[in-house]
Order: structure tokens, then C-alpha cells, then sequence
């Protein structure tokens, strides 16, 4: 079951049979931190656990969707699960996927990292006018493993995917529209209300059809991802262990450019 006493960092609301989920560290553009990491592993279980919801709308407070990993100083990267996190990263990928209810993203600004990738591995994405995606792991050193070598390429194409990955480049909501990567764009302030009408929409509908739809779909992106995500993951490990990360890190605590040595 949803209940917010199991959450700190995501706030969980029900809208009659839909619930609004909202990543809510707006005071670090909802990057995720090993509280938030460890709640969005259990988050799409209590979705599919929950009976009293047929659909879910995930959001960000405040002015970003989620800037991907919380590399600031002092932040809490402990996991809660004590759980590695690697396999956290795994479970979060998977109990997206094998969550039945539909999921609509609502992209109210940057979306990045794992955000983009939580975003994108939704079921319907509506991006603000004002929202920007990506994926810059490069840009902190670290391989591009925790789901976006999974989701890019089967919504971009392998050779965009590749640039938008190994250039860590965000993209305006028009140009995510334009590459396939959204399913509509709305003016600034609307993506929650826009998802929330889908998301009704949706819980109205048959429930078994919706999500067995849903689900058969779902199961060629679950092959994709256990082919991909095992490696892709198993390269992020190695790459944290690098110099590269870690100056990387250092240079974004000093708001610097880093100097990548290739060590």
C-alpha cells in the first residue's frame, strides 16, 4: 500500500483511484540522495500493491522534475534498504517495468540522469514547455548505466541515443517532442494538471485491458533492459572508481569546469 509514513523524500498523494507522486527535495531540484534512491526502488511496488489506484502520476516539486544524483556537498548517499546500490538501481528499473498500472510522467522542469530515466520508463510523458532533459553522467565521469542505455535507444534510435549519452547534452521539451523522447508538450505550469486528466482518464478505463496493454508492451522493453542493464550498471560501478569521477564531483562542488585525465 501507498502510505506516506514509508516515504520522506517522495510525497504521496490520492486523487480518488490516482495517485500523485512527487519527488520533494525541491531544495536540490529533486536529485536524488540514498533516501530518495531507496524509496523510488519500493515506490512501483506500492503502486501495483495498492488496490484503491489504477493509475499514478509521478512529478517534482517545485521547479525541476529531478537533476539526476544529488553530487553536492553534505548530501546523504546512505542507502535506507542496505541495499548496494547498484542493485537498488536494478530494482528501481525493474518494478517500473513491471508495475501494471499506468504511470504518467508529468515533466514540470529539468529532468536529468535517473530523473530523465524514471521519467522516460514511464507509460505517457507530458513535458512542460519549460523542461529540459538528459542524461550528463559523462559530464561527472561516470558511464550512463543506471537505465538510460536501456530506454534512449528504443525511443530515439541507437545512433541519437549514443550523441545524446556521450555528450551529456539536456534538449528543450520541443526538441524532446521532436525526438520522439515526450508525448506532448504544454505551457509552463500545466504538466500536473495535464497528467492528472490522463491519469483519470485512464483509471476510468477497463482496468484489465489498460493494464494488460500496458504490460505486453512492457515485456519487450523488460528484454531490452535484461540485456543491457547488467552491463550498463556493472560499468557505472567501475566508473565511480575512477579519478575522473571523482574530480569531476570536486569540480561541481567548486563550480568549475573538471579536468578529465583519462585515469
Amino acid at each position: 500500500m501507498l502510505r506516506q509514513e514509508n516515504y520522506d523524500t517522495i510525497q504521496i498523494q490520492k486523487e480518488g483511484s490516482v495517485a500523485v507522486l512527487t519527488l520533494n527535495r525541491p531544495e536540490r531540484l529533486n536529485a536524488v540522495n540514498g533516501a530518495m534512491h531507496s524509496e523510488l526502488m519500493s515506490l512501483f511496488l506500492d503502486v501495483q500493491a495498492d488496490t484503491d489506484v489504477r493509475a499514478a502520476v509521478l512529478t517534482g516539486a517545485g521547479r525541476a522534475f529531478c537533476a539526476g544524483g544529488d553530487f553536492g556537498g553534505g548530501s546523504n548517499m546512505r542507502s535506507k534498504s542496505g541495499l548496494p546500490m547498484m542493485q537498488e538501481a536494478r530494482r528501481i528499473v525493474d518494478n517500473l517495468l513491471d508495475c501494471e498500472k499506468p504511470i504518467v510522467a508529468a515533466v514540470n522542469g529539468a529532468a536529468a540522469g535517473l530523473g530523465a530515466t524514471v521519467a522516460l520508463m514511464c507509460d505517457v510523458v507530458i513535458a512542460a514547455e519549460n523542461a529540459r532533459i538528459g542524461d550528463p553522467h559523462v559530464k561527472m565521469g561516470i558511464t550512463a548505466g543506471d537505465g538510460g542505455a536501456v530506454i534512449w535507444p528504443l525511443l530515439v534510435g541507437v545512433n541519437r541515443a549514443k550523441y545524446m549519452l556521450m555528450t551529456g547534452d539536456l534538449v528543450t521539451a520541443k526538441e524532446a517532442m521532436e525526438m520522439g523522447l515526450v508525448n506532448r508538450v504544454v505551457p509552463e505550469g500545466q504538466a500536473l494538471t495535464e497528467a492528472l486528466a490522463l491519469a483519470q482518464r485512464l483509471a476510468n478505463g477497463a482496468p484489465y485491458a489498460v493494464q494488460s496493454s500496458k504490460t505486453s508492451v512492457n515485456k519487450f522493453v523488460k528484454m531490452v533492459s535484461n540485456l543491457v542493464l547488467p552491463v550498463s550498471l556493472a560499468l557505472e560501478e567501475v566508473s565511480m572508481t575512477k579519478q575522473d569521477h571523482r574530480e569531476a564531483v570536486k569540480a561541481f562542488q567548486e563550480k568549475r569546469d573538471p579536468k578529465f585525465t583519462g585515469e
